[in-house]
């Protein structure tokens, strides 16, 4: 678990994945989404799709924010060898982390044998050298449906659970949690996207329960909001070292 306590205004932008992900995505948008990434000291900086990539790389070069975009962005229902052919693309224009959408109709089914493709099929794009993170849409699913798709995230090796795309209704607390448990003791790490208004209370919320990562679009809204946050006791005093 991140210990807030030891971080200030700049190490915590790597708890947060920036993300650029409306239809009406520009250029000059990407340019500047990939500027506040870098003022910000943010982990990644997200794109929709592998279209908008190289503009990212461009953007990043010479700093170690990572250019990362979505898969089968935003609804996740094409085919395992589409997704594939997808995520490798996004490798071969230099992202370094892709985050896919799982196709939940099939986990809905109880078609596990699909995930199960498609996880193996995105993880074998990436190789080892690109982080993966896996996209529930929790607002769809069930309980025990939470539960299964994190079971194929830690059996195939995924990097991340990933609680939504944004695009939709975004996590309650009790279904972040409900994964946490089902990835505790696995590699899996945890990222929380479609945090809901008050985007600063209910991000710190849901660090301070275990995310290790906030994707969201409001990442200089939230990360700017620190010292409040402190000064309300929300967050730890800064203690340095």
């Amino acid at each position: 678990m991140v210990d807030l306590s030891k971080m200030d205004q700049k190490s915590m932008g790597k708890l947060f994945d920036y993300a650029i992900l409306p239809k009406d995505t520009t250029t000059q948008k990407v340019l500047d989404g990939a500027a506040e990434a870098r003022t910000w000291n943010c982990a990644a900086m997200y794109v929709s799709s592998p279209f908008w990539v190289p503009v990212l790389v461009d953007a990043l070069a010479g700093s170690d924010v990572l250019p990362a975009c979505g898969i089968n962005f935003a609804w996740g229902s094409a085919t395992p060898q589409t997704k594939e052919f997808e995520a490798k693309e996004a490798v071969q224009l230099g992202a370094k982390s892709i985050d896919m959408c799982l196709n939940l109709g099939a986990l809905k089914d109880h078609n596990l044998a699909v995930v199960r493709d498609e996880l193996k099929r995105f993880k074998g794009a990436a190789g080892d050298q690109v982080l993966t993170k896996g996209i529930l849409d929790m607002a769809f699913l069930s309980d025990d449906e939470i539960k299964i798709a994190c079971e194929l995230l830690v059996e195939c090796k995924i990097d991340y659970m990933k609680t939504a795309t944004g695009q939709f209704e975004g996590p309650s607390m009790e279904q972040f949690l409900i994964a946490k448990k089902a990835c505790a003791g696995t590699p899996v790490k945890l990222k929380v996207s479609g945090v809901k208004f008050p985007r600063p209370q209910n991000a710190y919320a849901f660090i301070l329960a275990g995310a290790d990562l906030i994707g969201t679009r409001a990442a200089p809204e939230i990360i700017s909001a620190l010292p409040i946050m402190r000064e309300i006791g929300m967050v730890p005093a800064f203690l340095e070292d």
